[in-house]
């Protein structure tokens, strides 16, 4: 089981930050789950939330135009980390993770099916080079059906936060994906099991007790997504 740091190591680092990212390579770990988001000037940035609140303390919108992101420092929860954490482009986070062994590329919801489109073939323009790597994924059905469309060559999955059960995983076969993110509450082991038997590469987030980790790695687990990486290297 791959133990992956959860936007980086959100619970050891400022989350979805380029020293976030740095501070999960110096501890070995070589797999990372992050969020993007897409501009209005088409600029894909890492971040979680649609705005930079609660990371930053600061109001304002992502998708504001003609918008600084060098005034927005990700360290608002984070008081004695001694570096500025402004929101990283996707290509800054990329040319860090170059050596990664994988890589899983959240994309978050996005408004209607253009966009959709959008979002997508840029970001496969931007993953170059990462095929064998990356694995992109979304809670956002238009965003998976995109990619089935592009017949795209990246691994891709369909994320679940509802207890849908095991339609959940007809809807991930339908829309050709190979890898499917279960939130932790609903990976049962009925769940992972019938994962399983669809062929599905599963990860599970977010993991942060060693004992729950322990009983998803004897479940087969592929991917731990954990907010405490070092803490899982540790114990694992």
């Amino acid at each position: 089981m791959q133990i992956i740091g959860h936007r980086g190591a959100r619970g050891e680092a400022p989350e979805n930050t380029l020293g976030g990212f740095q501070y999960l390579r110096d501890l070995g770990v070589r797999a990372v789950e992050f969020d993007i988001r897409q501009r209005h000037n088409d600029q894909l940035v890492v971040i979680h939330d649609d705005n930079f609140l609660r990371t930053t303390g600061l109001s304002g919108s992502v998708y504001e135009e003609n918008l600084d992101l060098q005034q927005y420092d990700h360290r608002h929860n984070w008081q004695n980390w001694t570096q500025a954490e402004y929101t990283p482009t996707l290509v800054q986070v990329l040319n860090l993770l170059h050596d990664f062994n994988h890589i899983e590329v959240e994309v978050k919801a996005v408004n209607n099916q253009a966009d959709a489109e959008k979002l997508t073939q840029s970001l496969i323009q931007y993953l170059q080079g990462f095929e064998q790597q990356v694995t992109i994924t979304s809670f956002d059905t238009k965003i998976l059906h995109c990619l089935q469309q592009q017949k795209t060559i990246f691994k891709y999955g369909l994320l679940i936060e509802e207890d849908i059960k095991a339609k959940t995983i007809e809807i991930a076969q339908q829309l050709g994906c190979c890898h499917i993110g279960w939130m932790d509450q609903l990976a049962t082991s009925d769940m992972l099991q019938l994962s399983h038997q669809a062929k599905l590469n599963i990860s599970v987030w977010t993991v942060n007790h060693v004992e729950r980790a322990k009983q998803l790695r004897d479940e087969g687990v592929q991917g731990l997504i954990t907010d405490y990486p070092k803490l899982m290297l540790e114990q694992l």
